[in-house]
């Protein structure tokens, strides 16, 4: 090993690896682990347990007893789109999935995949649609889309709460008596099929909930 290397600087390890910032010895294809508790595992967060990766949909936190507490959480893998429930004891730790997010536009989508490509580069890449689930609804062809990387693969993406549309087929408004009549189904101009109000018609911009798909306003 070289002694006289300059403070600061990675000294080669006699086996090939490198000595980290924090003295942790690894090898050069390692990573750094990060391990978080159970009780971080909130709404969005990411971690990697036995080999595959998580991003929790929903979390609960149940008070056992002497200080203890279950966790539950609802998440969704991020290789294969399977959404399982998982739980933990509180002081349980899991590793941290490192992510990062990225700009790209959105080309178009098959019977198995939707299609990106990164402005920059024209890089382009592929997430299978049974992980993007319902969010592939929401996709309108041209426009960029934050996708969330890990290991510089994409694992998914990030719609915003809301997302204003053109209605572009709609029947005309006819009240009837029940409760239901004061609603009709459009078509909006990436495809989408939602229930808005009877006022609402073709050439419309309106605003729908992309966690439900529920109308929320006409944009004037």
């Amino acid at each position: 090993m070289d002694t006289n290397a300059p403070p600061g600087e990675c000294c080669a390890h006699p086996r090939g690896g490198q000595r980290g910032d924090f003295g942790v010895k690894f090898k050069d294809s390692e990573k750094f682990r990060v391990m978080i508790s159970a009780t971080e595992l909130r709404n969005g967060a990411t971690f990697r347990v036995d080999g595959q990766p998580y991003q929790v949909l929903e979390y609960k936190h149940t008070k056992l007893g002497r200080g203890t507490a279950n966790i539950r959480v609802k998440v969704r893998n991020l290789a294969t789109g399977g959404v399982v429930e998982k739980s933990f004891i509180s002081d349980a730790r899991v590793e941290e999935l490192a992510t990062q997010t990225r700009e790209l536009q959105y080309l178009y989508k098959d019977g198995e995949n939707a299609y990106f490509m990164d402005p920059r580069n024209f890089e382009q890449f592929s997430l299978p649609l049974p992980i993007l689930d319902r969010q592939a609804d929401f996709l309108k062809e041209g426009e960029n889309v934050r996708v969330m990387f890990a290991d510089d693969q994409p694992l998914s993406i990030q719609l915003p709460l809301a997302m204003i549309f053109t209605v572009t087929q709609a029947p005309p408004g006819v009240k009837g008596d029940s409760a239901n009549a004061s609603f009709k189904q459009v078509v909006l101009d990436n495809g989408l099929k939602t229930k808005v109000p009877l006022f609402v018609n073709e050439g419309d911009r309106v605003k729908i909930d992309t966690r439900t798909s529920v109308y929320l306003e006409r944009i004037r």
